[in-house]
């Protein structure tokens, strides 16, 4: 059996692949016995462990049970996962990681941090289908701090294009939209809908996200591209926070963007569902 050289400094994805290799040997556990203790196959982990397939949260989690790790592997994965990111995005993913208070607006997507996999892979898949699958579950590892123990408020006013813009099929869609109802009781993810009927309004230059921290000033962040513009000039947060509460005005409640979503997806994308497929009231 030829035994593939590593360099677990090369990147945080080769350092991951290092330390699996370490602790599945120290358990003297071949790659396909350790696959047959965590339902993986030994492929699998041979290409995590070469670098060439990105480790997901969850197998993380089976391989640290399985080889009593102490939560070692998992807490790599936030790492392996963040530097899949463009090169660009990585301080927009800490930014969201270290803020109390996230506000989006969006006029064109639904935003990435309440982004399905389908949907997400439909995105990221326009004009580069390279590296698919590693550059979706980086996307949706960000989402995860949503569920941590101190997670953001989270407060995302979506143009009502965004619900009507057909991304990866109806089914996608539907998808899509039924994973923002999920949140409708959920106090710190707010979604709000901008309907058509405003016109003309303060969100008219373009989507911005406004992150504030504990203690650090607030940033503010736009996009283009292939590029990030996050600013904390005083009079750019100033002038944006301005705009965002015109357009909180301007949307409609939560229960009523709610309950346009429902319409919509039922309307456009067919029968009305919840992410567990079943039926919504």
């Amino acid at each position: 059996m030829v035994r593939n050289s590593l360099d677990p400094s090369a990147s945080p994805l080769d350092h991951y692949g290092g330390e699996l290799r370490c602790y599945r040997e120290a358990a003297e556990l071949t790659q396909r016995e350790l696959g047959a203790i965590i339902s993986y196959t030994g492929s699998l982990i041979g290409q995590i462990e070469t670098a060439r397939k990105v480790p997901t949260f969850r197998f993380s989690e089976c391989v640290d049970a399985a080889l009593g790790t102490g939560g070692a592997l998992t807490r790599l994965t936030d790492l392996v996962l963040r530097s899949e990111l463009p090169a660009w995005f990585r301080q927009i993913a800490e930014l969201e990681a270290r803020a109390t208070e996230i506000y989006v607006f969006q006029a064109q997507l639904v935003h990435g941090l309440l982004q399905t996999e389908g949907y997400a892979r439909a995105v990221l898949g326009v004009m580069d289908g390279n590296d698919l699958e590693r550059r979706v579950a980086a996307r949706l590892a960000r989402q995860r701090i949503l569920v941590k123990e101190h997670p953001p408020v989270l407060w995302v006013v979506l143009d009502e294009a965004v619900l009507h813009r057909e991304i990866g099929g109806a089914e996608v869609m539907r998808v899509q939209l039924a994973h923002l109802l999920g949140f409708l009781d959920n106090p710190r993810v707010n979604v709000q809908v901008l309907p058509f009927s405003v016109g003309a309004h303060a969100g008219l230059p373009g989507s911005f996200d406004m992150f504030r921290f504990a203690s650090d000033p607030a940033i503010v962040y736009s996009d283009d591209y292939d590029t990030a513009h996050p600013s904390a000039n005083p009079q750019a947060v100033e002038a944006r926070s301005l705009r965002y509460d015109h357009l909180q005005a301007a949307a409609l409640s939560l229960r009523d963007s709610a309950e346009l979503i429902q319409r919509v997806m039922e309307d456009r994308y067919g029968q009305c569902s919840g992410a567990d497929g079943s039926p919504l009231a």
